[in-house]
């Protein structure tokens, strides 16, 4: 039995109240209903019949917060009531063992239940189909032109709902990619009360490491901060790592789809730099080139050239980085906010799988004595970032506008080139560069820069909101 598609689906939703952006619909509880998350399956089973995978196993997964497994068990039910049988995991679990499960498992696709780094008061979903990477838009747009009342097909037709072990494949592939050896590494992992959770650590204990776990319970509420691996929020973790001479401080956030290290001498150490480092020595090994997002650093482009290799370019939104690893066989992808994956695996950002990676390459050489050399090598570079608020209606005008009218100088500085592939970027004659897009999952517009000093970046990301500001 396969569910029904409706090319004018009855009662659909509005476009503003189910939207997927570069990371799938998130929206406040207010918004996340029930009703609605069962729309959104009822809308991917119908997709799922239109490409010819009706009836096929799928995966649902699901996070830490506390109305995740309701809204899972409810997605569950649609997708098997539209006959395809379900595979839902014993506990919350990071997302990309999801991802993970769907190739390893060939299944049709699979959603998962999770707003990530937001706060509590926040839910989301999104979809990943066969090839276990991130949707395209051409998929979700056909997902949202498909929203419906659930339909129900007669209950011999049904799918079979059942939980299964998600860590234990996942796991097994991580340590046969890597072949890693941790004994006398210590670690200190921050899980932030999220889903990696007795997953990263036990991993990483399983490969030999030593681990001090902090934030390693269960707390849907995530102590009271968003399970964002910002520095703010790791200050606990830089000084557990002091404190007891541990090599190396990992966290994850929420899904733990993304992960941020800190190191003995640098502290928090920024997802740039972390990348930089980390492709630096895959190539010490391999080949391949890299992919970024327009928002990433260009150290990785100098890292790149230095060893005879290129970097492919991409807009925000790691549905993008996946496309580009898979047309150019690139070696790792990225985005500076801390998502990465590379070849071999699936591609989907995965902060189990690059924690095991970032304690091997730590184990052969430390993180600082790499980033001490690269910077010797390439010059200093810092980057940041702010956000101005801005309602979703207003986004695209507020681009438009700026495209049109970018002023020759930005902070005393020429503008050289411009780069549209994902909103507004100016490259300064310093070598600077300023970029403002739009968000993705929030009403807010992000202003980006880098540049040689700290000093340079708070100036040029004070000169991006205002520019911002004036258009609003």
């Amino acid at each position: 039995m396969t569910g029904t598609v409706f090319s004018r689906p009855p009662n659909r939703v509005s476009m503003e109240e189910i939207s997927f952006g570069t990371s799938g619909w998130r929206a406040t509880l207010d918004t996340f209903t029930d009703r609605r998350v069962r729309m959104v399956a009822q809308a991917t089973a119908a997709h799922l019949d239109a490409i010819g995978r009706s009836g096929e196993p799928v995966a649902v997964g699901y996070d830490a917060r506390e109305s995740s497994p309701g809204f899972a068990e409810a997605v569950a039910r649609v997708l098997a009531a539209n006959g395809h049988d379900v595979l839902l995991p014993e506990r919350d679990v990071p997302t990309p063992l999801v991802a993970y499960a769907i190739a390893d498992r060939d299944l049709a696709g699979g959603l998962v239940i999770s707003a990530s780094h937001n706060p509590p008061a926040y839910n989301g979903i999104k979809f990943f189909p066969a090839d276990a990477a991130p949707a395209t838009e051409d998929v979700t747009g056909d997902i949202e032109s498909r929203l419906a009342e659930p339909e129900t097909a007669p209950e011999s037709e049904w799918g079979t709902i059942r939980r299964v072990d998600f860590r234990e494949p996942h796991a097994a592939h991580a340590k046969a990619l890597l072949d890693p050896d941790l004994e006398g590494l210590t670690v200190v992992y921050d899980a932030m009360h999220g889903s990696g959770r007795d997953v990263t650590d036990r991993l990483l204990a399983e490969s030999g490491a030593e681990v001090i776990r902090r934030r390693c319970d269960l707390d849907p509420d995530f102590g009271g901060n968003p399970p964002e691996p910002s520095p703010e929020n790791l200050q606990g973790l830089v000084d557990a790592v002091q404190e007891t001479g541990a090599d190396l401080g990992i966290a994850n956030d929420g899904d733990a789809d993304r992960l941020a290290i800190v190191t003995p001498d640098r502290g928090y150490t920024d997802e740039n730099l972390f990348f930089a480092a980390t492709y630096d020595a895959l190539l010490e090994e391999q080949s391949g080139p890299a992919v970024r997002t327009v928002s990433t650093t260009f150290l990785i482009d100098r890292v790149a050239e230095a060893n005879g290799e290129s970097v492919i370019e991409t807009p925000v939104g790691f549905k993008w980085v996946a496309a580009a690893m898979d047309e150019h066989d690139a070696l790792m992808g990225g985005e500076e906010s801390g998502g990465f994956s590379i070849r071999g695996h699936v591609r989907e950002k995965d902060g189990v799988l690059m924690a095991l990676l970032a304690a091997t390459v730590e184990a052969e050489r430390s993180y600082d004595d790499r980033l001490d050399e690269l910077l010797t090598e390439h010059g200093e570079i810092h980057q940041d970032k702010v956000s101005v608020d801005c309602p979703d209606t207003e986004k695209k005008r507020v681009i438009e506008a700026l495209a049109g009218a970018l002023p020759a100088t930005i902070a005393d500085r020429a503008v050289e080139e411009t780069n549209d592939a994902d909103g507004v970027k100016a490259l300064l004659d310093d070598g600077s560069w300023l970029l403002v897009r739009p968000s993705g999952t929030e009403p807010k517009m992000r202003v980006y820069a880098e540049a040689q000093s700290e000093d340079r970046v708070t100036e040029l990301l004070d000169a991006g909101a205002d520019l911002v500001s004036s258009h609003l």
